[in-house]
């Protein structure tokens, strides 16, 4: 009776051992799926949720598997919003470096999310999410969605026909402002985005993202659970080709912000982030004479391509003594700086993104036009 009970045990032991090691092999072998949906027949969805970029309640914002945060070294102003921003790609597919300045290529079927928000909204001093704009590629080309949240921030529709929305808010340094907040048109978001590929009657317009460019992501970010170099961690996640060069700091924008940087090298950069994408090559601005890419705004033509003593090619009615893109020295006489301090839709620029005035970019700029000399 007892040899029987032992071998019963042991017959229980040895099953539940091979149990064991069974789930075990199940667990090993099991390889978590991002449940996003980027269906190129079917996109934009009618709503935000519809693509599972995110998971638990839609306004916390948490991205689900696969999709990873990144953020530009420099920030381009929309108004005062903040921004959180994520890029996705279909599994086994990589984006492609094309240069430090150029827009990473990424492959077909990637989305590109960014979100806008304020911190402080008043009188209640809450947060709220105003919209939530997607690029998507498709094998023809880049498309635009924009998702406008409702009240309850328990959902985001899309809508690509423009508004405006009436906002109190407090900025990062307190100061409450009111800001009549543009959630852009597609035709809006075609100026900033275009890029024209040949000429005269051959000429095509496309589009392109703006900020994911090698330069802007050299950095390192923290991303909750370590702090990496975004280069680095889109090479480890598998969306960026591991066969190039990371940029060197002479040709890494850096945050504007930063008053221990350059003063030079934090108003390339913010030219480069806020400006270039119209001021350069096949942008929406290429008949003016600014080349605002960072690349074009170093070296010994960096002056000029920024509109150092370079006169400005119509005045319309504008005051004479704007003669100048860049007067040294003379903020009040220099075109680029009345536009850039102007909430006059006639002549702000940028032409499309803010309604407000960047007082701290309009501050950075004027005393980077103070620290420069005479023109020749």
């Amino acid at each position: 009776m007892k040899k029987n009970y032992l071998q019963a045990l042991l017959l229980v032991f040895t099953l539940t051992v091979f149990s064991s090691c069974s789930d075990n092999d199940d667990d090993e072998d099991y390889t978590p799926v991002s449940p996003v949906v980027v269906d190129l027949t079917q996109v934009p969805y009618p709503k935000l949720s519809d693509y599972h970029f995110f998971e638990g309640d839609l306004k916390n914002l948490t991205p689900s598997l696969n999709v990873i945060p990144y953020e530009p070294a420099s920030i381009l102003f929309s108004d005062y919003a903040h921004k959180k921003r994520f890029v996705w790609m279909p599994e086994g597919t990589k984006a492609t470096f094309n240069g430090d300045d150029k827009i990473l290529e990424l492959p077909v079927g990637a989305a590109i999310i960014k979100n806008f928000y304020y911190d402080k909204i008043q009188p209640s001093d809450t947060p709220l999410i105003i919209e939530t704009r997607i690029m998507i590629r498709k094998a023809d080309g880049w498309i635009f969605a924009d998702y406008v949240w409702n009240e309850a921030q328990t959902e985001a529709f899309l809508d690509l026909n423009g508004s405006y929305k009436q906002l109190t808010f407090k900025d990062d340094n307190n100061v409450v402002r009111n800001v009549n907040y543009r959630i852009p048109s597609e035709v809006q978001c075609i100026v900033c985005h275009k890029y024209k590929q040949g000429s005269g009657a051959e000429e095509i317009t496309t589009f392109i993202p703006i900020g994911i460019k090698p330069q802007n992501l050299n950095f390192n970010y923290n991303y909750g659970n370590e702090t990496k170099n975004q280069l680095t961690k889109w090479v480890e996640q598998g969306y960026l080709e591991n066969n190039f060069a990371f940029p060197t700091p002479e040709h890494t924008t850096i945050n504007y912000s930063d008053a221990t940087q350059p003063l030079e090298k934090r108003v390339r950069s913010y030219f480069d982030i806020n400006c270039a994408h119209c001021h350069k090559e096949s942008g929406h601005c290429d008949y003016r004479p600014l080349r605002l890419n960072f690349s074009e705004t170093g070296g010994l033509n960096g002056h000029s391509n920024m509109g150092v003593c370079v006169p400005t090619v119509d005045m319309q009615d504008f005051d004479p003594e704007l003669s100048n893109l860049i007067t040294p020295s003379k903020p009040s006489q220099s075109m680029l700086f009345f536009r850039i301090n102007t909430t006059n839709e006639s002549y702000m620029m940028p032409l499309h993104g803010r309604s407000l005035i960047h007082d701290e970019g309009v501050a950075l700029i004027e005393e980077w036009i103070n620290s420069l000399q005479n023109c020749p």
